[in-house]
């Protein structure tokens, strides 16, 4: 099974556009996600509900990381771009605070798109697999971070686990593709997804993806579940 990242992630909003009024039914039958996603929010440990600071969700999709970071930093402003138009609207739609703001965005065109930094938090939830090149979206990520500030990276990695690889997959083959198939009519996505996350970085490579960035207090933590072992929060700080 071959896996050709770059022209992979250029029709991956196409795929996400196509699905994006389903998404959220679909996410939420997964028992967990929207848990594991407020949990690597308040990973990021800011303070003070987030009062003064300006936080940024880079792959928000349909808005259930934005909504994370909402419950936890309520008093944040919140700036929150996605590729998929169709994903966007469908965030766009639900009810937010004046303080969210969405833009319509590549994670690697965000400047030319208004987005510039410095941000005192980054939620980055399964956007790192989906990018074109991976080591070039730490990189920009970590520009776009005030100095001290931190990035919370919310990632499927099995690479370095037989037991999680053989999880993923029977879990995919036996559930969400059949789900997406039963609910869209079409499962090009998670199959998709299936091979995306199996292509994807181990928890080691990933680790020094970020150090090689410039990130420091790069460290992992789990989640429970079915999960465990599958979905990660790697956390990183910039430099103050």
């Amino acid at each position: 099974m071959t896996f050709d990242r770059a022209r992979e992630a250029a029709v991956v909003p196409a795929a996400f556009d196509q699905d994006a009024t389903s998404y959220d039914r679909l996410v939420g039958a997964n028992p967990g996600y929207l848990d594991h996603l407020r949990l690597s929010a308040r990973r990021l440990a800011l303070p003070d509900d987030g009062r003064g600071l300006r936080l940024l969700d880079v792959g928000c999709g349909t808005g259930l990381s934005t909504q994370a970071l909402v419950e936890t930093y309520p008093a944040a402003e919140i700036v929150a771009a996605d590729a998929s138009a169709e994903m966007l609207a469908q965030a766009q739609a639900k009810t937010w605070p004046d303080t969210v703001r969405f833009v319509h965005s590549r994670a690697e065109e965000l400047a030319a798109h208004g987005v510039e930094g410095p941000f005192d938090g980054i939620l980055a939830a399964y956007l790192l697999r989906n990018l074109p090149d991976v080591t070039a979206g730490v990189k920009d990520l970590h520009g776009l971070l005030a100095p001290g500030a931190p990035l919370a990276v919310h990632e499927y990695s099995v690479a370095d686990s037989a037991r999680a690889r053989a999880t993923w997959t029977a879990v995919c083959w036996a559930i969400i593709i059949p789900l997406g198939w039963r609910v869209t009519g079409d499962a090009s996505l998670y199959r998709y997804l299936w091979r995306s996350v199996l292509h994807f970085d181990g928890i080691s490579r990933l680790t020094g993806r970020l150090r090689d960035a410039g990130l420091d207090d790069v460290r992992v933590e789990p989640v429970d579940g079915w999960q465990k072992g599958i979905v990660h929060t790697i956390l990183g700080r910039r430099p103050a």
